[in-house]
């Protein structure tokens, strides 16, 4: 059976390889920590060790230069989808508080987005992705 919902980043592809896995896993910690309902049971191997949930659906990636990004943050917030954004100046930043104090000063316009993700209905987050390829 298909999701009904989706998961997916998408990061600048303009970062190093670094930057772009931590941009990715600080992003999606936002809908775990949002959609409790994303995260499946936890892994048991066969010695009875137990292992942490994960999500219980996949997780697109895909790369996008600069404009993309803003594109892409613009359709989601208007389809109304749930958005977590990771601006540059986090790559600085040492603390959640930090973090948030940095995205505090930020109007929308003139967030640098290094990466975003983007959670909600199939069909919406396809069509706020629609055109992004998938990274490579």
């Amino acid at each position: 059976m298909q999701n009904r919902t989706k998961i997916a980043v998408v990061v600048r592809d303009d970062l190093a390889a670094w930057q772009r896995l931590n941009v990715t896993a600080f992003l999606v910690s936002g809908i775990a920590a949002r959609f409790p309902e994303t995260i499946g049971e936890d892994y048991l191997d066969a010695s009875d060790v137990s292992y942490l949930p994960m999500f219980g659906q996949p997780i697109v990636v895909h790369a996008a230069e600069a404009e993309g990004l803003r594109k892409a943050r613009e359709k989601a917030v208007t389809r109304e989808l749930a958005v977590a954004i990771y601006p540059e100046e986090l790559f600085a930043m040492s603390t959640d508080a930090e973090n948030r104090a940095a995205v505090r000063t930020m109007p929308t316009e003139k967030l640098a987005l290094a990466g975003l993700a983007v959670y909600g209905g199939r069909n919406a987050v396809d069509k706020a992705l629609k055109g992004l390829p998938l990274h490579g």
